[in-house]
């Protein structure tokens, strides 16, 4: 794959004189394990429309909530690489197990503004709380790494979180079995005892969850708060861009998807996450 093979090497962001218009005018760069990441996208084709959008897929080695750490590590340096290579002006982690394990390394390595879904995550659900006591559904990686608990105790040490791993929600998402029986008796089966735990908002720690928005709302009730990563990664990033003053100022957006494994799949199922039709993505040879 192309992205195994661009390794090791020093990227630095720079920024002078003339080139500030040229910076202004680069993609912005989005990674994923596979097709989830999309609902991050969704989120900034909403809030950034202006900016150009690239979009890379890790479909061959989808999923990431079921790997070490140091490979998803691995993994996520050569998407990066990939995405640095296209000369983008910020990164976006649209993936909480890479957001998890991977997201220091990046920003250490890296001279663009790097975000995970994380630390958006948790400040979101810091200031949507009313008792204090939150819970956080993800993959195994995510809820093992315990990142959700740390951002959440930098923000208010009094915070009590409450965690449950949930991997059967993204092949549900994927198949688009949202709405049915089966998703509700599996929503149930996760989130019984988190219902019961007194927690008043819940984070979604996964890009597959939204999808599964209703069916989670359902079975927590009117009095759990949802928050969707997504959204407030994508808010985050428009802060950073405009205090670096990255901002496109001019221009339609658009939106390029690159995928590690056959496309077919990545274009039919992607527009359940995005919203609307996923016209094409680009497979990267091995």
């Amino acid at each position: 794959m192309v992205v195994q093979r661009i390794v090791r090497r020093s990227h630095k962001f720079r920024r002078s004189g003339a080139d500030a218009v040229g910076l202004r005018e680069r993609p912005i760069g989005i990674f994923d394990s596979g097709i989830g990441g999309l609902t991050v996208v969704q989120s900034l084709l909403q809030l950034l429309p202006r900016e150009s959008l690239i979009y890379l897929g890790d479909t061959a080695r989808w999923p990431y909530g079921t790997k070490s750490a140091d490979v998803v590590r691995r993994y996520s340096i050569e998407n990066t690489e990939f995405l640095i290579d296209k000369g983008v002006k910020a990164l976006v982690i649209a993936c909480n197990t890479s957001s998890a394990v991977a997201a220091t390394t990046l920003q250490e390595r890296y001279d663009v503004p790097v975000l995970g879904v994380i630390e958006p995550g948790a400040r979101a659900a810091a200031a949507a709380t009313r008792n204090g006591k939150i819970g956080v559904i993800a993959t195994e990686a995510t809820i093992s790494s315990r990142e959700y608990t740390r951002a959440l105790r930098r923000i208010r040490e009094d915070i009590e979180v409450y965690t449950r791993a949930c991997p059967l929600f993204v092949p549900l998402a994927e198949e688009g079995w949202v709405d049915n029986e089966i998703a509700r008796r599996t929503a149930q089966m996760y989130l019984g005892s988190l219902k019961h735990s007194g927690i008043d908002t819940l984070i979604l720690g996964c890009t597959h969850y939204p999808l599964l928005r209703g069916v989670i709302g359902e079975i927590m009730g009117k009095g759990v708060s949802l928050i969707d990563s997504a959204t407030a990664t994508a808010v985050a990033l428009r802060d950073v861009l405009r205090r670096r003053k990255l901002l496109r100022r001019n221009g339609k957006g658009s939106s390029s998807f690159f995928v590690t494994d056959t496309p077919e799949r990545f274009v039919k199922v992607g527009s359940r996450f995005l919203g609307v039709h996923v016209d094409s993505a680009v497979r990267l040879e091995r």
